[in-house]
């Protein structure tokens, strides 16, 4: 099987030598997106909700450039720098997944990253329609 390397100016450029995502096979895998988007720039600080979209804005820009979407995707990882934040970025986060809610892995992190970052795994649904 063959695998590429996913790509798009609808997203934020990767800050280092990988990929903003992986297709192998009709699976997508993205890089850890962050808050700075091509089309809001960067959130004001402490403006966690627009952080959340700008963050989701480009995991689904990288997911729709692999063939996917974010209904298609199987599984999220948030890392999140305060746990104050949590509600404020799941309000957000269930306007973007409002199917069937993705399995989902939180990690908590520090340092001078932005307020919230998400990567995923989904697949490229085939011609017919099914899993």
């Amino acid at each position: 099987m063959e695998h590429r390397a996913v790509s798009t100016e609808k997203a934020n450029p990767p800050a280092g030598p990988y990929s903003q995502g992986v297709v192998w096979s009709n699976l997508v895998y993205t890089a850890s997106v962050g808050t700075k988007n091509p089309t809001y720039g960067e959130p004001t600080p402490g403006d966690v909700r627009s952080a959340a979209r700008n963050a989701l804005e480009n995991l689904k820009a990288i997911l729709e450039a692999a063939g996917s979407d974010l209904n298609h995707v199987m599984h999220v990882t948030l890392y999140l720098n305060d746990m104050e934040d949590f509600a404020a970025i799941n309000e957000v986060y269930t306007t973007y997944f409002t199917g069937i809610q993705p399995a989902r892995s939180l990690v908590r992190v520090g340092g001078p990253r932005g307020s919230c970052s998400f990567d995923a795994v989904g697949y490229i649904p085939t011609q017919e329609g099914t899993r």
